[in-house]
């Protein structure tokens, strides 16, 4: 699964202290929605700092597929033209693998009035509902109909027959971050000004908002709960750079804590990264940032920390796994509460195999520090949760195996070459059996 067809696993062998410097690879989370942008104008747009990992090769796929061509593409660079849309259906068998593929439905619908798009994974518009996306285009004049696992959603037929959205007043029952990137996408054609309350924070909004704005959308308010979003007839062309990944970079400043050693991440933004450094701190690491990047070094015994994740600027969910595997060697107890996604302390299990002491009550996980972890075979469960079984691994005594590693490769570019270059002995086989 996953690679190509071929079955990976990482093998650590634990106990080295990470030193030295490794950069923070381009922002997977915002790579995604600025890819889909493209298919607002028919002008060539063009990507650098881009991440080289599955789920962007997924996107281009998918674009691929509604007649978008590739006119050239270097290693993290790329150049898009959609001067012709051809379908305008995203199938099920791309959705399903990448629910963020479910962010070509505004853009379609701005730029052409019609769009097909799967549903992600069937119809689950349970735990992470596309249902507020549907609302805000619904607000915005579009008829939406499920049919099969298919949102089928048209615009109104305004300005002489052509469909075209129309502004709108929406507010978002929870800050979605997904429904925030669609909405704003589909409003920048739309006819009118679209606000948009309770909208997502998030640096990647922000991003995107940038790369809209350069494109000559008239968007204000980014960065708060409210954005304003004025409609305008046609989008040129851009040249944007994808800003860097606060995740990775918080994943090796958690390598270099949970090691006991000393590492700067280069291009990390301490501003993307307010509430974890504060965590890290508290936990007893030595933090510090400048223009170059953010540094975390090792100060003795890590403490306990207790912590919530929330939507940006609070905790960020995609880091909640990590911080988890710093806990299990911390000293004291840690009680990390995760309210953004049920169902996301699948590591919790494969940690214990670990050695670790943790106990789940709901949406809590009580993290009992112990004084060293010892290797195991585990088994990854999804992205985040297979980087903390990496991390652990490293501060783990003997030899660990993380089996599933397709997982990781949806958002962390050559993760184990850029851990080797910090001294640590990992390496990625073959695995065997299923």
């Amino acid at each position: 699964a996953g690679g190509g067809g071929r079955v990976d696993k990482i093998v650590i062998a634990g106990g080295r202290a990470l030193r030295g410097e490794v950069e923070a690879g381009g922002s997977k989370n915002s790579a995604l929605p600025l890819l889909f942008a493209s298919l607002l104008t028919p002008e060539p747009c063009g990507f650098q700092n881009l991440p080289e990992v599955a789920d962007v090769r997924t996107a281009l796929h998918l674009l691929q597929n509604l007649g978008v061509e590739v006119l050239d593409k270097e290693d993290h660079r790329i150049r898009l033209r959609a001067r012709e849309i051809t379908r305008l259906e995203a199938t099920y068998e791309l959705v399903k693998t990448m629910r963020a593929s479910f962010l070509t439905l505004g853009p379609l619908l701005a730029r052409e009035g019609r769009a097909r798009v799967s549903t992600p994974g069937g119809c689950a518009i349970g735990s992470r509902p596309v249902n507020l996306h549907l609302a805000g285009l619904a607000k915005m004049g579009a008829e939406i109909d499920i049919i099969h696992g298919y949102v089928e959603a048209t615009a109104p037929r305004i300005d002489g027959g052509k469909r075209r959205l129309r502004g709108a007043h929406v507010v978002l029952d929870s800050p979605s971050v997904g429904a925030t990137e669609n909405l704003m996408m589909a409003a920048t054609l739309a006819r009118g000004t679209t606000r948009l309350e309770n909208a997502a924070r998030e640096p990647e909004i922000q991003d995107l908002a940038d790369a809209l704005r350069a494109m000559g959308a008239a968007i204000e308010g980014d960065g708060s709960p409210a954005l304003t979003i004025d409609g305008v007839s046609s989008l040129r062309g851009i040249e944007h750079d994808v800003i860097p990944d606060r995740i990775e970079a918080g994943t090796f400043l958690v390598a270099a804590a949970i090691t006991g050693g000393d590492c700067l991440v280069r291009n990390a933004r301490a501003a993307h990264l307010d509430a974890f450094l504060a965590k890290l701190d508290e936990a007893g690491v030595e933090v510090s940032a400048d223009s170059g990047g953010v540094r975390a070094r090792a100060n003795g015994q890590l403490r306990a920390v207790s912590l919530g994740t929330a939507p940006f600027p609070g905790f960020p969910t995609d880091l909640q796994a990590q911080m988890m595997a710093l806990t299990t060697v911390a000293e004291g107890t840690s009680v990390i509460t995760e309210t953004i996604f049920e169902n996301r302390f699948m590591h919790a299990l494969e940690l214990v195999r670990l050695g670790a002491e943790i106990e789940l009550k709901g949406p809590r996980a009580i993290v009992r520090g112990v004084r060293r972890l010892s290797g195991a075979p585990v088994m990854a469960t999804d992205l985040r949760a297979s980087v903390s079984l990496v991390l652990a691994g490293l501060a783990a005594e003997n030899s660990t195996e993380v089996l599933r590693v397709y997982h990781l490769d949806r958002g962390y570019e050559t993760l184990e070459r850029k851990l080797s270059a910090l001294g640590a002995d990992v390496r990625r086989e073959k695995a065997t059996g299923p």
